[in-house]
């Protein structure tokens, strides 16, 4: 059902994402991240051979495409047209003929099959703004079997709100110079004016009452939040 109060999730997936050009040079803008620690962590956690995967905000499939030599089904979200042709394409030249494609978001995905093992998300949260990451979380939940693992990476502020100036101030010192290699201080800027990145002492009581237990924290700095959580 399709509520009149329904946000349109296209419209939060930030300009960038929908453009060809740029999704065309998004994994070196990313810097190419190695998934390899996030499909550990769900093996640590139970997640094993024959599991099936939901990765929403898929993005161009580094994680996706990476765990379809590890589980039995994945299913790859992306709300952004030009991610999932990104997406589709590789799938296709790679042969996986265990990963699905889904053009969709956090609150517009509809699971086909029994609930799944594990569900992976990547920089895509702080899209939402925090009610509806609220229901973002809990429908998460609800995708997942009693158990099931909820690994998520994101921008997150590990701060207080009278320590935002300062910690914003080193990191767009430290920010690169040339967009095509990474991200600049304007990107920075911009994402703080624009996105909706939380603060930690908010997230993580979202995630208990969705209904998750942390199992395992890691921040790198004071913004970037790496959580594995099981499902209650």
């Amino acid at each position: 059902m399709t509520h009149p109060w329904m946000i349109d999730e296209l419209a939060h997936a930030g300009p960038e994402h929908l453009d060809e050009v740029f999704v065309a040079h998004f994994d070196r803008k990313q810097g190419y991240p190695d998934p390899a620690d996030d499909i550990a962590a769900l093996r640590d956690n139970g997640v094993g051979d024959e599991a099936t995967v939901v990765d929403l905000g898929a993005g161009t499939g580094r994680f996706a495409l990476a765990a379809a030599g590890h589980f039995a089904r994945v299913v790859a979200v992306d709300v952004s047209p030009a991610m999932v042709e990104v997406l589709t394409r590789r799938v296709a030249e790679g042969g996986l003929g265990n990963v699905e494609t889904v053009r969709a978001g956090f609150l517009g995905y509809r699971h086909e099959g029994p609930p799944v093992d594990a569900v992976h998300t990547r920089h895509a949260l702080h899209q939402l703004p925090d009610f509806w990451k609220t229901q973002a979380l809990a429908r998460v939940a609800a995708l997942l079997r009693p158990g099931g693992v909820l690994r998520m990476r994101d921008l997150v502020y590990d701060f207080a709100p009278e320590e935002a100036e300062d910690v914003f101030t080193a990191w767009l010192a430290g920010a690169g110079v040339d967009p095509r290699a990474g991200y600049t201080a304007e990107d920075y800027a911009e994402h703080i004016r624009t996105e909706h990145s939380t603060y930690r002492w908010l997230l993580e009581p979202m995630l208990d009452a969705a209904g998750f237990d942390i199992t395992h924290t890691h921040y790198d700095g004071r913004l970037f939040g790496t959580y594995t959580c099981v499902r209650r």
